[in-house]
This record gives C-alpha cells, sequence and structure tokens, in this order.
C-alpha cells in the first residue's frame, strides 16, 4: 500500500476530490497551452456542481488554471490571483453524459490558442482526463504525457512509439482516436520520463503533425519543479 494510500496527498483542503483532484485536472488544461490562459469557462457535473464553493473546487480550479499546484497556499486567495494575472473566468453546470460525479468540462483561450478538455477526480487527488479538443484520451498526470494531433495515417503510432524508444524513454500507456479513416487523430502516451528537447522538436516538426504537447507530471508537491509543457502547432 503506498503512502498516498494511508494519508492522502499534500494539499489545501479541505477536500482531495473536490479540492486536489479539481487543481491538477485545471494544472493540466493549462499545461496545453504554450501562454497564460486569459479566459477560462468550468462546466460543473454531478457532485462538482453541487459542492463547488463548500469544497473549495472553484478555487482549485483557478488555482490549476493559474499553474498552481495543490499544496499552494495561494489557491486560497486564487480568485484575487486571477485578477492580478488578467484571467477572467466564470462557472456554469451542466449534465455532461456518463462520466465520473466529480467532472468538469475546462474551456481555455490564450489568444488565438483554445482548448476544452474533460477530466474527473477519482478521489485521494488522482485524476483522469478523458477528452481534449473532442478527441478521447486518456491519462492521469502522474507521467509525463505526448498528445499528438495528427494526420490518421499508417506507421505515425510506430514514428512516435519510435522516437520515444529511441529518446530511451518507456510508454505506460497509449490510446489513438481519430475522427475518421484518413482524417484528424489524436494520441495521448503516457510515459517514464521527459523526452528531450530534440526528441520534442522532432515530434513537432513531422509533417502530418498538426499540433504537439508533451505535459509534465503533476503529481508532485509545489517546492519540486514542474517544467512547463513543450510542443507547437502547424495549420
Amino acid at each position: 500500500m503506498a503512502l498516498l494510500d494511508q494519508i492522502g496527498p499534500v494539499m489545501v483542503g479541505p477536500s482531495s476530490s473536490h479540492t486536489a483532484g479539481a487543481c491538477r485536472i485545471a494544472l493540466l488544461a493549462r499545461h496545453c497551452l504554450t501562454r497564460e490562459p486569459a479566459e477560462a469557462r468550468f462546466v460543473l457535473h454531478g457532485s462538482f456542481a453541487k459542492t463547488a464553493k463548500g469544497h473549495g473546487t472553484d478555487l482549485a480550479l483557478v488555482a490549476g488554471t493559474l499553474g498552481y499546484l495543490p499544496d499552494d497556499p495561494r489557491i486560497r486567495r486564487a480568485f484575487d490571483e486571477a485578477a492580478e494575472a488578467g484571467l477572467a473566468h466564470e462557472f456554469t453546470t451542466a449534465d455532461l453524459g456518463d462520466v465520473h460525479p466529480n467532472s468538469v468540462s475546462i474551456e481555455l483561450r490564450a489568444g488565438d490558442e483554445r482548448l476544452t478538455l474533460l477530466g474527473s477526480s477519482l478521489g485521494g487527488g488522482l485524476v483522469q482526463v478523458s477528452r481534449v479538443d473532442g478527441f478521447d484520451v486518456r491519462f492521469s498526470g502522474a507521467f509525463h504525457t505526448l498528445l499528438v494531433l495528427h494526420t490518421d495515417r499508417p506507421g505515425v503510432i510506430a514514428r512516435v512509439a519510435g522516437v520515444v524508444a529511441d529518446d530511451d524513454g518507456n510508454i505506460g500507456s497509449i490510446l489513438s482516436a481519430r475522427e475518421r479513416r484518413g482524417g484528424r487523430a489524436m494520441m495521448s502516451v503516457e510515459i517514464d520520463k521527459s523526452l528531450s528537447q530534440a526528441a520534442v522538436d522532432y515530434l513537432g516538426s513531422l509533417p502530418y503533425v498538426h499540433w504537439f504537447r508533451a505535459l509534465p507530471e503533476v503529481m508532485r508537491n509545489a517546492e519540486e519543479p514542474v517544467t512547463g509543457p513543450m510542443g507547437g502547432e502547424r495549420e
């Protein structure tokens, strides 16, 4: 049994599910952007919708969007921090369908960058992201994660896996979903260590890759450094 299973995550409370988990979901969404977000819209589902203010879910979501980790004391004043950072934010509720009760859809905008991410807080500070920009994905933030939006064609998954292997990396999980044969597809790949900058640059430069992000792991504490996202996008 892991220490987390016994005492829970190090965090600003009151709830590992509604506070720490919410913060991590928003932090992962933030890392999908290459610049600071200017606008954030949070669509709360299920128990997130019912207890957002009482359990600090609203503060945690804004804090994560600002790049704060779950044990950052600034979470308690996240709305003030957002005002200082120029982050506009709003909350609404909706039935997001057959998802975990602690789920949120996050819509972010930073200049011409836009992102929609659906994530769920599973308890104990653990999270799962299930959709990014309309594509099915699967990653938890416990590992470094590659998100690759590409043209569906033979060999793309093998090419990405080969680059990871050549960079002395190891794939923990991988999921690929496509709009249609030959259309756009997105791959989510969890790996045991971060890719080198050379590997990141190479994957982002492939002609059939339209959008690429290398996300850091977020299951850590504020005193530990968190590297920002790496990647790029093309028309």
